[in-house]
């Protein structure tokens, strides 16, 4: 398969992952949570370090760790939710945030090791950017683009596969290899109706912005201000949730060989039709 058809099979799985969303608008209420509950631990963990006064010393590192494994776990709890409820929609059953909850819940141990792991991974590539040097650029860049290809795959592995820490790097790693270019397509589908999304939002706003007087009239401003933070927030959560989508139908077709009946646009032997 060509890198065209690559790409096109990655926008056809990015609208059909879509479709699903429309059908489904309730799987987008995940990172809606996520990011909630990501900002007050947030505020509460650095809120209480300045109480405390533990932003110096050996402590300024056990607050930062914390924040890693504390955002790593929230973001990777969410979205097993949601890779969860995506599958049950493929299957036909009707998806719900409490039963994505519930079955997120059931695999917490795992999601928390594996936000261990993530966190003291993301301190290491911290310590290694610190050193202001172009082979530590590198380093870094390697390491972070190989980390991100072992791991894409770790949440619907650690979901729909009973495995050990180790072994759900192997697995992870496993399905990216067998879908490589069909992961490409996808990331590049979601990106391209991202970015889709807020330029369409930004010229509305711009519309509003020079309806109401432009500079010369307050409202203007902060109505396309308001208008603009809308769309980037929603552009956020509508990358997130399709992004989800599409990484559990490829999840399914490299590990059970089957395409998933909300994605007949996608052939994933032969690339788009």
């Amino acid at each position: 398969m060509g890198i065209f058809s690559r790409l096109k099979m990655g926008w056809n799985l990015s609208m059909d992952s879509l479709r699903v969303l429309r059908k489904q608008p309730e799987l987008t209420l995940f990172p809606v949570i996520s990011g909630i509950a990501g900002l007050l631990f947030i505020a509460l963990l650095f809120g209480g370090s300045y109480v405390l006064n533990l932003f110096e010393g050996t402590m300024a590192f056990v607050v930062l760790f914390a924040f890693y494994l504390g955002t790593a776990f929230i973001a990777s709890f969410f979205n097993a939710g949601l890779v969860y409820s995506a599958r049950e929609s493929f299957e036909g059953r009707e998806p719900s945030v409490k039963s994505g909850l519930q079955a997120a819940w059931r695999h917490k141990t795992p999601l928390f090791v594996w936000a261990v792991i993530s966190a003291t991974v993301g301190m290491l590539l911290r310590a290694i950017e610190s050193d202001d040097s172009i082979v530590s650029s590198i380093v870094a860049l390697v390491v972070s683009v190989a980390w991100s290809i072992i791991t894409y795959f770790i949440i619907p592995v650690i979901v729909f596969e009973d495995v050990g820490p180790l072994e759900m790097f192997k697995r992870s790693g496993q399905t990216f290899k067998n879908t490589w270019g069909e992961t490409a397509g996808a990331n590049f589908g979601v990106g391209l109706v991202s970015i889709l999304f807020v330029l369409v939002g930004l010229l509305i706003a711009a519309v509003v912005f020079i309806g109401l007087g432009g500079f010369s009239g307050g409202a203007g401003f902060f109505a396309a201000a308001g208008i603009a933070a809308v769309v980037i927030l929603g552009a956020a959560l509508l990358s997130t949730a399709l992004g989800a989508i599409a990484k559990t139908a490829l999840y399914v077709y490299a590990t059970e060989g089957k395409r998933p009946p909300e994605f007949e646009n996608v052939d994933f032997d032969r690339g788009a039709r």
